[in-house]
């Protein structure tokens, strides 16, 4: 068989951008890609929109182009978007790409891609945002003054290159020098990338690899190219070129500029290399200007005298490797080797007389060797982070983090101030390898602590830091083995402690950059970092006197004052407001011979902008009663405001016991929008309204007496900042507890007191549920509940059958009381009564029987309300189950047979009970115990035998029983087994069912006196009757005395 299956796959719609802020120069271009998935179809062509939100216009939307709707871009982009400035590519079906081809300083803001769904549901994401900075393009590149040069092959070429930039954000600089031969593409040389990494381009590997072909940097902005041996391929046009890398928050590097330098024209002749031959040179090697080592015309070496001995052994040598090479190798190196090395060559011409006259000499470019020093007993390496920031006041935390750690380690902080560039360090803190930590000099009444989280790690914590604790701290970590230190090692971390400025909303702030020195065109700008990934430029100011503003900054203005010796540079903030809090620097580049020659930054200032501090005052009553089924209004009035301008968030929370929950709340607007929590129903009921003053009402119409409870007013005051944006004060709320009255109802039930009844298994039993007193007005319907609990049991108080006020009868779903609702019967034999009948009692009937009674009304909506609630009191019922019934005249047995046992081992303890029909007492009459004695426990109201004629088998028999031992009779049975540890112990009791026994005697007596009752009846109506029959016939003499008299005693004449 084969089974087929359709549907609808549930898609969730995701839409997807790159992650902000993008920092990006202007006049470059900007790319955004955009993908969406989870559509059903995946095939189907996506129409996508793109729009930007700007800083000026922060609630403002400007659409700028959509790929399905050629009217959807606003004026502002309409001719960019016409010239296709501004275009989107697409990529696929789910996938476009947005650009902007030459960016603007206007088009910084937020870009929001949204697709448009065509399907007939919503689920998922339709919309992805990225924000854009837009910065300005400060990458200088300068190249040599030359533009042609002419050599002979195999002369030795050096050019400079200078490229530098005073982009304030974090970028790398990659640099490369290129060739571009006559009729040919360009050809890289060689490069240093970004990560300062260099390569030789196609072509010139191998002569990098020999050391012909090098670039240097020296210092912070020159870039050189150093060709040892030109050759003719070299010939053409060579330029450099520098490009501006910045990361992106997905972590990959983006080129956000390039720029290239003069390119310079380089003639490459041929030369007769017979004759170079013939030439001769002596070539010298110089470290720190003292020679090493030297090579003359003719060959010979000569060492200086701080190198001979190392010469002797091997440790130096040098030697003439080619026509024009020439190489010094010292090995193995030492310390003192380090410093700075330059090769020396000057011509040497041969006179007839064969001595040689020495021409100018030419110095090589300096290159610069460091020698590290590997330890022989320590392998510990310490790091640390570069550099921190920290707010005035705050905690300052720094981690010295050490690898390779074997022995014991302590550990030293110290501080230098930034204060002074000739601050030496002092100690801070130190932890020993014991672990005993010792503050030092100032810092021992600070809040200063050592620690060790981790064996690879150290702690240094320092509270509420001020600025004086800027400067540089250093970590020393030494390596002990026994009681002798083996090696230290340090590190040092930068800490900057900004201080912190605090103003409130409206009020003006200024900030001061102080430029000391000579006169220099300098380039300033200022910057603010909101958060630790995000550094925004506010503006700079070039040393051409020209301002560049970065996006919306209307609430900064410039201020420059010309000092002696000194420039004063202010930005004021004319009243700040949320958007201008944060940690403010000043940047300061001099520009000097075509490069930006960056100075240290500006200690961070943290502006910390507070919102003013509420003044809101609220009345409302403590305390509302009201009848239930009436409508009630609670006031919340504002008894004092922070401004006149204010407008108010409302809203209304309930709380009754656990519940807690928001009714209705209505923002600064008005907008009024009901609590998740809150029923249809009773959102019909509620309304609120404003009115002068300000005053809050919520009204609720038809109370009912489940909304007693405490009801919170809560209200947020909200005011204008300087840019007209609405910000929230602090909120403060007032509670008033409603007490809702129920009206007078005569709702009682007859049976309060929990009783008992006790009835034999297979009884019907009838439980009564009486109401003696009715409402009488208005109508009143009633709902009547039969609930059940057993005893030992999780069943609680769970519905039987219920009836309930329009007469619907109904017995609630229980898989474990099914047997017996389906044995229940409800009736109604009146207007205030309702029965319970169960027919058929079982044992498993045995519980808690309750009915409970609630009383409804309708309101005049025509809906039902509850207006009262009652409980009568419980009946415990127990079905006594009858194990047998037999009658006796004479004697009567009461056997115990044990079905099973837990072990062949277990002895018993066997008592017989007894206890009257309709009582609970039970009474016990006889044990054997398990060691085989045997106890009457009758009190003599019984002759009783006992006799075991099985192992399982206990049997007591009631000898001669009188009427009084008429009941109901069980054994119960112990079961006991030894143990070696707790000796005899009890494992299990089990009872028997019950025997009921009757007394047949009196049932023959009642028998016979019944007879002998009969019989007399019979004699008195027979002689009632008997004279009537006789009728007129001749008596007969009778023996009664009234009859025959009695004669006297004879007499004497007789």
């Amino acid at each position: 068989d084969n089974t087929f299956s359709s549907g609808v796959r549930e898609a969730r719609v995701l839409t997807e951008a790159p992650a902000g802020p993008l920092y990006r120069v202007v006049g470059s271009p900007l790319y955004i890609s955009c993908n969406v998935s989870g559509f059903v179809s995946e095939s189907l062509q996506k129409e996508f929109e793109f729009r930007i939100v700007k800083p000026a216009k922060p609630d403002f939307e400007i659409n700028i182009i959509s790929t399905r709707d050629q009217s959807f871009s606003y004026a502002m982009y309409l001719s960019r978007v016409n010239n296709k400035n501004i275009i989107v590519n697409r990529l696929s079906p789910n996938s476009v790409l947005f650009e902007i081809k030459s960016l603007q300083k206007d088009d910084e803001g937020e870009y929001e891609c949204t697709v448009i769904n065509v399907e007939s549901v919503y689920m998922g994401t339709y919309s992805a945002k990225t924000t854009v900075k837009v910065i300005d393009n400060s990458l200088s590149v300068s190249s040599h003054d030359a533009t042609t040069m002419s050599y002979n092959e195999g002369d030795a070429l050096t050019l400079t290159c200078q490229a530098s930039s005073n982009t304030i954000q974090h970028t790398h600089l990659s640099f490369a020098w290129y060739l571009r031969r006559d009729g040919e593409d360009s050809a890289e040389i060689i490069s240093l990338d970004r990560d300062f990494t260099l390569s030789a381009g196609q072509g010139f590997e191998r002569r990098y690899q020999d050391g012909l072909i090098r670039l240097d940097k020296t210092e912070e902005a020159t870039y050189w190219l150093k060709v040892a041996q030109l050759q003719l391929s070299d010939h053409g046009r060579i330029y450099c070129q520098a490009q501006e890398w910045i990361q992106d928050p997905d972590r990959s590097w983006y080129c956000i500029t390039h720029k290239s330098g003069a390119e310079i024209a380089v003639n490459v002749k041929a030369r007769d290399t017979e004759k170079l031959k013939e030439r001769f040179f002596s070539v010298a090697w110089l470290r720190e200007n003292v020679e090493l080592a030297q090579i003359g015309p003719t060959g010979i070496l000569s060492v200086g005298s701080e190198y001979s001995g190392r010469e002797k052994v091997g440790e130096l040598k040098a030697a003439r490797t080619g026509d024009r090479d020439y190489r010094l190798t010292l090995q193995p190196v030492r310390t003192e080797d380090q410093g700075e090395y330059i090769c020396r060559a000057w011509p040497q011409e041969r006179g007839q007389d064969g001595a040689f006259t020495r021409g100018a000499a030419q110095d090589s470019s300096s290159q610069l060797v460091t020698i590290s020093v590997t330890g022989q007993e320590s392998g510990i390496s310490v790091n640390m982070k570069g550099s921190l920031s920290v707010n005035e006041g705050d905690r300052l935390k720094l981690i010295c983090q050490v690898d390779g750690v074997k022995g014991q380690l302590s550990v030293t902080w110290q501080h230098k101030p930034a204060s002074t560039s000739t601050a030496q360090f002092t100690n801070v803190i130190s932890l020993s390898q014991e672990g005993v930590m010792e503050k030092e000099g100032e810092f021992k009444s600070r809040k200063v602590t050592a620690a060790r989280p981790s064996p690879g790690s150290f702690t240094l914590e320092l509270d509420e830091v001020t600025p004086s604790d800027s400067g540089v701290y250093q970590c020393t970590v030494s390596e002990w083995k026994t009681s002798s230190k083996t090696s230290s090692h340090s590190q040092t971390a930068a800490v900057t402690v900004m201080s912190t400025g605090e103003v409130t909303i409206g009020e003006n702030v200024e900030l001061m950059c102080q430029v000391r020195g000579p006169q220099m065109p300098v380039t300033v700008t200022w910057s603010l970092q909101r958060d630790a990934t995000t550094l925004d430029n506010i503006l700079t100011m070039y040393y051409d006197g020209s301002i560049s503003w970065s996006g919306d900054q209307r609430r900064y203005q410039l201020k420059v004052e010309n000092q002696k010796m000194q420039v004063m540079h202010y930005l004021l903030i004319n009243g700040a407001t949320l958007r201008e809090a944060g940690s403010y620097q000043c940047s300061v580049s001099v520009f000097l011979h075509n490069v930006h020659k960056k100075l240290p930054p500006s200690n961070l200032l943290a502006v910390v902008v507070q919102r003013p501090v509420s003044k809101l005052a609220l009345t409302s009553p403590a305390n509302l009663k009201a009848s239930i089924s009436t409508d009630i209004e609670l006031k919340c009035s504002v008894a004092k405001k922070s401004s006149a301008s204010s407008r108010y968030a409302v809203t209304w929370k309930f709380q009754h016991q656990a519940e807690n929950k928001v009714i209705v709340s209505s923002d600064k607007d008005a907008v009024v929008t009901f609590g998740p929590q809150l029923d249809l129903r009773l959102r019909q009921r509620i309304s609120t309204r404003n009115s002068q003053g300000p005053s809050f009402a919520l009204l609720i119409r038809q109370a009912e007496v489940s909304e007693n409870g405490s009801y919170t007013c809560e209200v947020a005051e909200w005011l204008q900042d300087p840019n007209g944006v609405w910000y929230q004060l602090s909120s403060t709320n007032r509670t008033t507890l409603v007490t809702l009255i129920e009206p007078a109802n005569d709702l009682h039930l007859s049976e309060t007191e929990e009783k008992r009844l006790v009835v034999k298994e297979g009884d019907e039993v009838e439980l009564k549920c009486n109401i003696i007193s009715m409402v009488s007005s208005p109508p009143s319907f009633y709902k009547v509940v039969w609930l059940y609990s057993r005893h030992s049991s999780s069943i609680v108080n769970v519905p039987l059958v219920e009836l309930d006020h329009q007469g619907l009868l109904r017995y609630p779903e229980s898989q474990a009381l099914k047997g017996l609702q389906g044995r229940l019967h409800l009736s109604r034999p009146s207007q205030n009564s309702f029965y319970l009948g169960i027919q058929r009692a079982h044992e498993g009937d045995n519980g808690t029987y309750q009915c409970q009674v609630e009383l409804y009304q309708l309101d005049h909506e025509g809906h039902w309300q509850q207006k009262a609630s009652k409980k009568a009191g419980p009946v415990a019922l127990t079905v006594n189950v009858t194990g047998m019934i037999t009658s006796f005249t004479g004697n009567f047995t009461i056997p115990c047979s044990i079905k099973t046992q837990s072990s062949g081992e277990s002895e018993f303890q066997v008592t017989w009970f007894w206890k009257k029909e309709k009582e609970s007492r039970q009474r016990p009459i006889f044990t054997s115990y398990r060691n085989c004695t045997l106890q009457d426990r009758s009190e003599k109201d019984y002759q009783l035998r006992f006799y075991r004629p099985l192992p399982n088998l206990f049997n007591l028999t009631v000898l001669r029983p009188v009427p009084e031992n008429s009941g109901l009779y069980f054994c119960e049975v112990e079961e006991w087994l030894p143990s070696l540890s707790h000796g005899w112990r009890k494992v299990a009791v089990e009872k028997s069912k019950y025997l009921a026994v009757n007394s047949d005697t009196w049932m023959w007596i009642l028998a016979a006196l019944l007879v002998c009752l009969l019989l007399v009846i019979l004699v008195l109506m027979l002689k009632m009757c008997w004279p009537k029959i006789s009728g007129g016939k001749k008596p007969v003499p009778s023996l009664w005395t009234e009859q025959l008299p009695l004669d006297n005693k004879p007499s004497a004449e007789d």
